[in-house]
């Protein structure tokens, strides 16, 4: 899950009335452009820049300050009371779900739209039987906060968590250096989550991310974010990286970004979220916007969101029209860019269902003029998660 942004990444505005992380000085003092995002004053690049931070990502860890999400707890008297008053505001089966286990899902509107997608756990702690941790997107708190809240039961509560900071760290050296930094390194599967000392410092971590490769996500106390940062970039392999390879990592992994690849108007069935929905779920429904949902698992959605591969190295950025090549337009981009790993350019969009075959040839219009490309399989770089088979174009037989 990665949040939307008011402001194009590369924005040069100021950033003084905005809200700042725990690490916005240590962003400052690594020398990290900042830029206004989704109300806060976030690093968009450090000095080595976007596109060498991404590589690092890729081949060994970087460290991401995604304290701007949203972090609530859902609190009721035991676990199936708190999950049934999820469950009726998204998709996913969240009764099922074991303690420190983790699942991805969406709020939804009465149309099936996505109010925003977030990251559910429930708590690996007995004594916290009844408790959820949720993750919001930081463009969404109010609105999903609000929307949350209006709708829970009496014995149900929601707590935001405003005084937690969240870390990222992402890359293949990522559990090295975690265990590292533990006497007791949890011993997490992908989707997981535990309390844990790194480094001293008491932590809720979960083996999740959005960047495709393995990492982990660190919760921990506002006040201890910076001491646990500077703990981890003294690691070898650890380099701090900013908005704008996060931006690039997700899009090669083909993950959505909300405000653009998803919102208000599109179902988890148009883009491609269909796995997200298990299969009580499907059965009994029960959420908001079930009927289209249903209707959209049974005959498929009228278009679907599909990853494009523009011809050269020009890429189509979010907006560009996509055409079928007899000229009829089929689409749009939603998601555009380099792919640093593949060395090209990569986009997502949506285009109507009969076009979405891989292979599919299509004309992408940039600057008024037809740029050719073809729709292709998502991710376009293999998901590298811990314990999971890799999917991608470069592990299919």
């Amino acid at each position: 899950m990665a949040d939307s942004t008011s402001a194009p990444l590369s924005a040069p505005h100021g950033t003084a009335s905005l809200e700042q992380t725990p690490l916005h000085a240590l962003h400052v003092a690594l020398g990290a452009r900042m830029v206004p995002f989704a109300g806060y004053a976030m690093p968009v690049q450090f000095p080595p820049g976007i596109l060498k931070e991404h590589l690092h990502t890729r081949a060994h860890a970087g460290l991401f300050d995604v304290s701007h999400m949203g972090q609530a707890f859902l609190i009721g008297p035991d676990h199936p009371t708190t999950a049934a008053a999820l469950e009726a505001l998204v998709p996913a089966d969240i009764l099922g779900l074991h303690p420190g286990q983790q699942r991805y899902t969406q709020l939804l509107n009465e149309n099936g739209g996505i109010i925003d997608d977030l990251m559910v756990t429930r708590s690996a702690d007995p004594g916290d039987d009844g408790t959820l941790l949720l993750v919001v997107n930081a463009s969404r708190k109010a609105v999903d906060y609000a929307h949350i809240a209006g709708q829970l039961p009496e014995d149900v509560r929601l707590q935001p968590a405003p005084e937690r900071a969240l870390l990222a760290l992402q890359g293949p050296q990522a559990a090295a250096v975690l265990e590292g930094l533990s006497e007791t390194p949890p011993r997490l599967a992908f989707m997981t989550a535990a309390a844990a000392k790194l480094g001293g410092i008491d932590c809720h971590v979960s083996r999740s991310g959005y960047t495709g490769a393995d990492g982990f996500e660190i919760s921990l106390a506002a006040d201890k974010a910076e001491a646990l940062a500077r703990l981890l970039l003294a690691e070898e392999g650890v380099q701090p990286i900013g908005l704008g390879a996060r931006d690039s990592l997700r899009l090669e992994a083909g993950l959505c970004l909300y405000g653009h690849d998803i919102d208000e108007t599109t179902s988890p069935i148009e883009a491609g979220l269909a796995w997200s929905i298990q299969k009580r779920r499907r059965a009994e429904c029960g959420f908001p916007g079930s009927a289209r949902i249903r209707r959209e698992l049974s005959e498929g959605p009228s278009r679907r969101r599909v990853g494009i591969r523009p011809e050269g190295r020009a890429p189509a950025r979010e907006g560009a029209e996509i055409a079928a090549v007899a000229g009829e337009r089929i689409g749009t981009i939603t998601s555009g860019g380099f792919g640093p790993s593949v060395s090209a350019p990569v986009a997502m969009g949506y285009v109507k269902a009969r076009y979405a075959m891989p292979g599919t040839a299509v004309n992408l219009i940039v600057r008024g003029k037809p740029l050719g490309g073809s729709i292709v399989s998502l991710p376009f770089v293999s998901h590298r998660y811990a314990g999971v088979r890799p999917s991608g174009p470069d592990t299919k037989a």
